[in-house]
């Protein structure tokens, strides 16, 4: 996950500098290689390559930055695809005229110093030169091979973006869904004690606004303290306990270093709702919860066992679900490879077990 971020994150006009920098230098230095060993001279192809590389450099900008977002973008394809055809065909002309005038005589120079037959006479007149197909079909190769394959890479960059900002979108929307969900939930047992002249109502009201201050000014960032998220939740389990009182048997074990770890805000909390409002909230009788939260080998294990009466299956069946399905869908996105949740129902029992490596966190 951590990774990922990294990847993620907007770079800076300075950094894509250096990025597009650092490309050409590799591109020259790879085309020369090749080049430089046809030759049997890698000096000579570094000095001659970095003369065809403006051309490279020219072609790629003008597509990427000009042709593309002019014409494809705004949908205009006829017109993309006659002016990018013209360029296909028109830059190799160019290189090729970098190469007759710039490069072939600092070739001419070396391949004479070594002795080599007369080049001149083999090649003939520059205008035979460049009205040669197989030199064209050769600077045609060469000017596309480069350039296409940087936009190509930007291609693939513009797609990740796009990716990366529909999928924090979606994530965005699923963690805003817990708020409204927690809140309803909440003012319903708020509600409850009212009507019971409770003495505790004042006091759930503060335990309330503490939890909505930690939901509204600490969780918009990707990752929090797993200390701090525990914290969190021991309030919002406080609050259920006191509407419960004795007629709920609760257990919370924590064991492992909490406040070594980071996790994904608000990740636990739906868990945990869901297992009173349907461990307790409808059960007339006893009613029970346990929940163990374990850190070990830089995995968070969180098991929740509640208990679960009959009557409850078809509201479960009908409103059980918005929760856990948050949750799965967070996971899926947050922790791709990194997690496993199981889920259990027995006719009396309902069970989770989430499992979440925390090593890139």
């Amino acid at each position: 996950m951590q990774m990922m971020n990294v990847i993620q994150q907007q770079f800076t006009r300075k950094h894509r500098v250096l990025l597009h920098v650092a490309f050409w230098i590799m591109a020259w230095l790879v085309t020369a290689f090749v080049y430089g060993y046809e030759k049997q001279s890698l000096a000579m192809a570094l000095q001659n390559n970095i003369m065809l590389l403006p051309v490279h450099m020219l072609y790629f900008y003008t597509v990427a930055y000009f042709i593309i977002p002019r014409y494809l973008l705004k949908r205009k394809y006829l017109k993309f695809f006659i002016v990018l055809l013209l360029f296909v065909f028109i830059m190799p002309g160019v290189t090729r005229l970098f190469d007759i005038f710039l490069v072939e005589p600092q070739l001419d120079a070396f391949l004479k110093s070594k002795g080599f037959y007369e080049w001149d006479k083999v090649k003939g007149s520059k205008w035979e030169r460049f009205s040669n197909v197989i030199y064209y079909l050769n600077a045609f190769k060469g000017a596309n091979l480069v350039v296409w394959f940087a936009i190509a890479i930007k291609f693939f960059k513009s797609w990740y973006q796009r990716h990366h900002a529909a999928l924090q979108a979606e994530l965005n929307l699923l963690k805003a869904q817990i708020h409204p969900h927690f809140l309803f939930n909440t003012l319903n047992n708020l509600y409850a004690l009212t009507l019971n002249n409770s003495p505790k109502s004042p006091e759930i009201v503060m335990g309330l606004s503490e939890i909505l201050r930690y939901m509204l000014y600490e969780c918009n960032v990707e990752s929090v303290s797993l200390k701090k998220d525990i914290e969190m939740l021991e309030n919002f389990i406080l609050l259920e306990k006191m509407r419960y009182e004795e007629r709920l048997d609760f257990n919370f074990t924590k064991e492992g270093d909490l406040e070594k770890y980071k996790i994904a805000p608000l990740l636990l909390l739906p868990l945990v709702e869901n297992a009173f409002k349907h461990g307790a909230g409808e059960k007339l009788g006893q009613a029970w919860i346990n929940i163990e939260l374990e850190i070990k080998n830089e995995a968070l294990t969180f098991k929740i066992n509640n208990s679960k009466p009959e009557k409850t299956r078809p509201l479960m069946e009908k409103n059980g679900n918005i929760g856990l399905e948050n949750v799965k869908r967070r996971l899926e996105l947050i922790y791709p490879d990194e997690h496993q949740l199981k889920i259990f129902e027995e006719e009396d029992m309902f069970a989770v077990i989430l499992k979440i490596d925390l090593s890139q966190e």
